[in-house]
């Protein structure tokens, strides 16, 4: 199928707009911008700067792509926006390009959802196959891991980490990096043990689940350091893939981690 490009639209002519793909009324497509095949946009959306938007998304009105970042540091660098194949991005969302503090790209990976005002500043790094719900909102340098999902009105610090698998409950503030596997919750948020519904969703089997539990344990239920609680793991668990990632993850904090 041809591309097809509403009347209304405005798409520069530097701007790369692949087979298959939709461009629905009162667009505006700027300079540089590349729409990869079978992409959708509905209606009254702006893209711009140096994005790219990959194959089989779904980007509902009134949405703002690759617009510059906010951040007074920011004075017109060249910086990107790269979204993955197969995200539903929903009305009223706002992602904007990196700006000079960190590698110069946002990235947005592969089969996400994005309901309805979600917010992604600069140089955010969103996994795949993440849920965020209305009025999550990240603030600059947020990373989130694969199949996290972030509930409604959860507004997430800068330079925080929520590690894959986890949940974050709504209306939540969170300030410290949330471990992968964990459920966490609060205005000011603490962890409440591991995302088990999610983690059977996901096929992790009894076993894997219940050695994670036990991490957790002694991780944030013994009066433990992070230090004496991680060689105990590594000393009592098997050292399995998904302990190592806890471990990892934990290690790897600047913040300071959700207890």
């Amino acid at each position: 199928m041809a591309k097809e490009i509403h009347s209304t639209a405005i798409v520069s002519p530097t701007a790369q707009v692949e087979e298959d793909t939709i461009i629905g009324p009162f667009c505006i497509i700027g300079d540089n911008v590349h729409i990869r095949k079978g992409t959708r946009l509905i209606s009254n959306i702006v893209v711009e700067g140096n994005t790219e938007i990959g194959e089989d998304c779904t980007v509902y009105p009134f949405t703002s792509i690759g617009l510059p970042p906010q951040d007074l540091k920011y004075k017109g660098e060249k910086t990107g926006l790269k979204i993955g194949k197969q995200n539903t991005i929903r009305e009223y969302v706002t992602i904007h390009r990196a700006s000079v503090s960190g590698d110069g790209l946002t990235t947005i990976g592969d089969n996400n959802f994005l309901m309805a005002y979600v917010h992604v500043a600069h140089d955010c790094k969103i996994g795949n196959s993440v849920i965020m719900a209305n009025v999550a909102t990240l603030a600059g340098h947020v990373s989130v891991g694969d199949y996290a999902v972030i509930g409604g009105l959860v507004a997430i610090h800068q330079f925080t980490r929520v590690g894959a698998y986890a949940m974050v409950g709504g209306f939540s503030g969170v300030g410290q990096d949330i471990p992968p596997y964990m459920i966490a919750s609060g205005a000011r948020v603490k962890l409440f043990g591991l995302n088990t519904v999610g983690l059977k969703r996901h096929g992790f089997s009894d076993s894997t689940i219940n050695e994670l539990k036990k991490a957790y344990k002694i991780l944030f239920r013994e009066k433990r350091t992070l230090k004496d609680a991680i060689k105990k793991i590594q000393e009592d668990l098997p050292y399995t893939d998904e302990i190592k990632h806890l471990i990892e993850f934990i290690q790897k904090n600047k913040r300071g981690i959700c207890r």
